[in-house]
């Protein structure tokens, strides 16, 4: 079998950032990466490059904690060969690999195919103990864990999950290129905290405050929240303003309201169905329509 070895020989330097779990490694990640000119990472299961996740699955969203050890290492045939894939195309020149010891980024250059490891940087080279023990007690008493990517880049894995942007600006000295990430804040699925979950009533009321700053929709007649485990579908059926431009305030409403709620409440939108089953006459009654219009489609 070929292996990453054989394909990059010794040309592809591997580094390896290690500290125990919860004192802030993935926070400071990207600053490492930078530091040392180094534009891939391996962290908990997910690739990197720059800002961007390009192959993996983050470990975090495994049941239990043993599940997760064995997702960051990659012990899982499918897992790791999505990971070479990925390097084999990209052909990093570097990487960096994120662990909580010395064995562990060893085992998974090992898993990856990979060289062995030319430089260990240690939490303790970039943190002071005051900051390591601020971040261990933020993952032990709310749970949460940083992604060295922005948000946006894994709302669709995390959809469901309590999931906040965190930014970060840091000078690398005096004449040089200012550092500038936006990190990601998760909640795993093991954490003591639990399944975050978003009511239903949460998306309806959103729907009813975004519709009522509509003028083409004089009022929600009903609404629809299904769960589908990468998101949320919406169903709504609504009373619009005769004289009004039916499809393009509806169609406005509809982009309004997916970025809302992917905002609020971090579930990624799936599909919103706008119905519209009446049409209001100011000064008159309403007169109903059965489907006048539908408006639907995939985000």
């Amino acid at each position: 079998m070929i292996t990453l070895k054989d394909i990059f020989g010794t040309k592809i330097k591997v580094y390896a950032f290690v500290g125990p779990s919860g004192t802030g490694k993935s926070y400071r990640a990207q600053m490492v990466a930078s530091e040392k000119n180094i534009h891939f990472i391996i962290d908990d299961g997910l690739l990197i490059k720059d800002n961007e996740v390009i192959a993996g699955e983050s470990a975090k969203k495994a049941p239990t904690k043993i599940e997760t050890v064995k997702h960051a290492l990659f012990y899982r045939e499918e897992e790791k060969q999505e990971i070479i894939k990925a390097l084999k195309k990209y052909k990093p020149e570097s990487i960096l690999i994120l662990g909580t010891s010395d064995g562990m980024v060893k085992k998974i250059a090992e898993n990856l195919g990979l060289p062995e490891i030319s430089e260990t940087i240690y939490i303790t080279d970039v943190a002071t103990k005051q900051e390591m023990e601020t971040a261990r007690r933020i993952r032990v008493t709310e749970g949460k864990h940083v992604i060295p990517v922005p948000t946006f880049e894994i709302k669709k894995d995390f959809s469901g999950y309590l999931l906040d942007p965190l930014q970060i600006f840091k000078s690398k000295g005096k004449g040089q290129k200012p550092y500038i990430s936006e990190k990601s804040i998760i909640r795993p699925t093991f954490s003591y905290m639990g399944k975050f979950t978003i009511s239903d009533t949460v998306f309806r009321q959103i729907l009813e405050f975004l519709a009522s700053k509509t003028p083409g929709i004089h009022k929600i007649l009903k609404t629809r929240v299904e769960n589908y485990g990468e998101g949320v579908k919406l169903y709504m059926e609504v009373t619009v303003v005769y004289g009004t431009n039916v499809v393009k305030d509806i169609k406005n409403f509809k982009e309004k309201a997916r970025k809302e709620i992917e905002k609020l409440t971090a579930m990624n939108v799936v599909e919103l169905d706008v119905v519209a089953k009446n049409i209001y006459v100011p000064g008159a009654r309403t007169i109903g329509t059965g489907q006048f219009v539908r408006i639907i489609g995939k985000r």
